[in-house]
């Protein structure tokens, strides 16, 4: 990878960040985009919902890789798809399966929102998944970046978003030496270097380039400044409540009692993270004891 080249400068001035933006990249966008997609044509990962244009699919992969490595996806996806293949089977399907479905993928919520999104897509948009942005950050789960990349991947709309592989790429390139690079000072340099003749493929080959810095050692992403090291999983809520739900798919009809037996942790804490799960609307108590609603 001799032949990459920084191409920003250290500093921003406030209040000129697009003219600085189109400062930087006038001779450089077409030296930068042919980088990105020579290393892309060459060492271009194949993965399974880059191979579909089906929205539903790669709504379904934008949402489980939030927050996951695509090695984890990569187990679960073409699963997944086969036993909810389409946005009508997933609404009607009772929340266990789904959630059974989804094990392994950490983030429960996740798959909670897809369900309902699910419905509200069959009962809202007659079955078809809305193109625009504004519609999709409607859905439960999606905010603006997922709501765009979605866009960007299913409809090659040529939209902008910022995730932590494109992040890192134009970290890299762009701001040598600076520390807390804030995503609104990243955001110009990604509008003047999009390819809008082809935005989807564009942001594959930002998204494996990023990967590949990673892979090499680079830790530009940790110099945005929203990074935040993600605190330990070991005793956390998040493991209490992924242990719960998976023992209640397994099974169900566990009593609060039986939950704090079985995993070992203190009863004050399996009793919030129950009364938590059973206002979003995961877990129902009943006379068999908890179920999933």
């Amino acid at each position: 990878m001799g032949r990459r080249r920084r191409l920003g400068i250290k500093e921003v001035c406030p209040g000129s960040i697009r003219a600085w933006a189109q400062a930087i990249v006038h001779n450089n966008t077409v030296q930068f985009r042919d980088l990105v997609y020579q290393y892309y044509e060459s060492h271009g990962r194949v993965l399974p919902w880059r191979l579909t244009w089906d929205p539903y699919h790669i709504f379904v992969s934008e949402v489980m890789l939030q927050q996951t490595p695509v090695e984890r996806v990569l187990v679960k996806y073409e699963p997944f798809i086969r036993l909810f293949p389409d946005f009508a089977t997933l609404a009607a399907s009772p929340l266990d399966a789904v959630l059974r479905a989804w094990q392994g993928l950490g983030y429960n919520r996740r798959a909670l929102s897809l369900k309902k999104a699910a419905v509200i897509v069959m009962d809202e948009f007659s079955g078809s998944l809305p193109a625009s942005t504004a519609a999709l950050a409607t859905l439960p789960g999606i905010g603006p970046a997922t709501a765009a990349s979605i866009a960007a991947f299913a409809f090659n709309a040529p939209v902008l978003f910022i995730e932590t592989n494109i992040r890192t790429v134009f970290i890299h390139f762009f701001f040598e030496g600076r520390e807390k690079v804030r995503d609104r000072e990243i955001l110009p340099l990604v509008a003047e270097t999009l390819d809008r003749c082809d935005p989807r493929g564009w942001y594959y080959a930002l998204m494996d380039y990023g990967t590949m810095l990673k892979k090499e050692g680079q830790k530009a992403h940790r110099k945005g400044a929203g990074y935040r090291k993600q605190t330990p999983f070991q005793g956390s809520d998040r493991q209490v409540r992924g242990a719960i739900l998976r023992l209640l798919v397994e099974g169900g009809g566990l009593s609060e009692a039986a939950l704090v037996e079985i995993l070992g942790a203190p009863g004050e804490k399996v009793r919030a993270n129950l009364s938590d799960l059973a206002r979003e609307g995961f877990v129902r108590e009943s006379e068999e004891g908890y179920t999933i609603a």
